[in-house]
């Protein structure tokens, strides 16, 4: 525990000297006492200055690379939104979530051999240096012959010791949320312990690439009659723990707006078809690409969308599907009322609130963005005006949405960047009727059932034993679920009860220091 303390206190001293409270407070003014602690922890004998040969964004994304996977991950949401933070910072940002420093082919040869051995190694063809780097794993171009025909692929690898770091970074975070909940009453309600013990579970399923390909597969089954829209094939014999083979793609990322104009792509079209299919794949399927950003969108050169990276999904249960539609759809017809009855029936919020006053504080919400383009819309005034209703209400943190919700707002500011006056109400409109016309036909329950039926089979790669386990895990841990009777929740409990006798012992430590020193002096 002391060493979570010193890793949470190295990190703490990274942002206090870094200008990451400053950014934010342009966002949201932080609480004095945050103010305070990061002013105590900056405090320092150098005299080192700032870079001044730098700017804001460029210091930012130092700042945000140094602090390692977690604040990267925050990076690359922040690069999405420059109606947040603005277009010169989110470009800036925009480094973080594929050009990062990668490690040495000789490192990436080593591991490929370890991990497949050293004659399905020495089968690649062609493997290239880095052609790009993330905060987790990084890509290689390579060939390899499949069944007689030599393909293009990418090739991932995790980063050398990504595990290690990474849980020691979270596990500090950990340790900081539970101190917060402890001295600040009003944000148990948050369950900022619960939130971030399940980023570290499912962000240790993403350093699993067989749970990535896993996940791969399934979408590709789920999406393959969706027009315009292709994910890439996985080549199970090329994949393992740390390395992961799949087709390569021939594109041109969606962050190059002035390359797809130059091709004659409808950038405006893109835009409208990346909220729908991400929308049609959260309501129809129930299993979505939760890391939507401007990196892992590609269009190939038929002009389809192509997502890669397929770490993080995200999973809705039938009842959640219904609410989230039922929500969105009556946002966009205006009807309040209707939105506040579904947030009591989902158990959103407690069920004495008075359902007029719930559905006026939503109208509040509505009115102002309806209408609106994308460009004209304040996402930090939304953001806090959110933030303060659900706290008027007592509304509790629903886990299995916060994916979605977060994936929802990197995808407005994705298609923000594609064509700012996209309006993502009007939008999402024909994708949320047509399904809950489909939800309402007869005929769907018995297509339900015959899909439900052949939905274990059209999973199964090559290896059924990965495959049943990720399914498991992206069930409830994607989902934001933890089952009671899970190694997950026993986990969970176990860090709680640590951090617990922790705090306990800092307190009694902090008493008798002070009894002593009133005794001494």
């Amino acid at each position: 525990m002391i060493k979570k303390f010193i890793t949470l206190f190295k990190i703490g001293r990274k942002i206090a000297s870094s200008d990451i409270l400053e950014i934010i407070s342009k966002f949201k003014k932080p609480p004095l006492a945050i103010t305070l602690l990061f002013k105590f922890l900056s405090l320092s004998f150098s005299t080192k200055k700032k870079d001044s040969n730098k700017s804001e964004g460029e210091r930012l994304s130092d700042s945000l690379e140094s602090l390692g996977t977690t604040f990267i991950k925050l990076g690359q949401f922040l690069a999405t939104r420059p109606d947040i933070i603005g277009d010169k910072l989110s470009k800036e940002l925009e480094n973080l979530q594929d050009k990062l420093p990668p490690f040495s082919l000789i490192q990436a040869k080593e591991i490929i051999k370890n991990d497949l051995g050293q004659e399905t190694y020495d089968s690649i063809i062609n493997l290239s240096e880095p052609v790009a780097a993330a905060s987790i794993a990084q890509v290689h171009k390579a060939q390899i012959n499949d069944n007689g025909t030599l393909k293009d692929v990418a090739i991932k690898i995790l980063r050398p010791n990504i595990k290690q770091i990474f849980n020691e970074e979270i596990d500090a975070i950990m340790l900081f949320a539970f101190l917060v909940e402890s001295f600040i009453k009003k944000t148990k309600r948050l369950k900022l312990v619960e939130v971030v013990f399940l980023l570290k579970e499912i962000t240790n399923l993403e350093m699993d690439l067989r749970f990535e390909a896993a996940a791969a597969n399934e979408y590709a089954e789920n999406t393959k009659n969706d027009v315009g829209f292709r994910v890439p094939e996985i080549y199970w014999n090329f994949t393992s723990e740390n390395v992961m083979t799949l087709d390569w793609v021939d594109g041109i990322s969606i962050r190059e707006t002035e390359e797809l104009k130059k091709r004659d792509l409808n950038t405006e079209k893109i835009a409208n078809d990346i909220i729908q299919n991400f929308l049609r794949h959260a309501v129809r399927d129930g299993f979505f690409h939760a890391d939507m950003h401007q990196g892992n969108i590609f269009i190939d050169n038929n002009g389809h969308i192509v997502p890669i990276d397929f770490g993080i999904m995200g999973r809705l249960d039938k009842m959640s599907k219904r609410f989230l539609a039922e929500i969105l759809f009556g946002f966009i017809q205006r009807d309040y009322r209707k939105v506040a009855e579904v947030h009591l029936l989902a158990g959103l919020v407690p069920k004495e609130v008075p359902i007029d006053d719930l559905a006026q504080a939503l109208r509040s919400i509505g009115e102002p963005i309806f209408g609106q383009t994308v460009k004209d819309i304040s996402g930090g005034k939304l953001l806090k005006q959110l933030f303060d209703v659900t706290e008027k209400f007592n509304m509790q943190t629903q886990p299995q949405l916060l994916m979605l919700q977060k994936t929802m707002v990197v995808v407005e500011g994705v298609a923000r960047k594609l064509n700012p006056n996209t309006n993502i109400w009007t939008t999402s409109k024909p994708v949320l009727e047509n399904w809950l016309r489909e939800t309402k036909d007869p005929m769907a329950t018995i297509n339900e059932t015959i899909q439900s039926t052949s939905e274990v089979i059209k999973r199964l790669p090559e290896f059924p034993e990965i495959m049943d386990k990720a399914n498991q895990a992206l069930t409830y841990l994607a989902s934001g679920q933890i089952p009671q009777n899970s190694n997950s929740y026993n986990a969970l409990n176990t860090k709680k009860s640590e951090m617990t006798a922790f705090r306990n012992q800092s307190i009694i430590g902090f008493l008798v220091l002070v009894i002593f020193g009133l005794l001494v002096f």
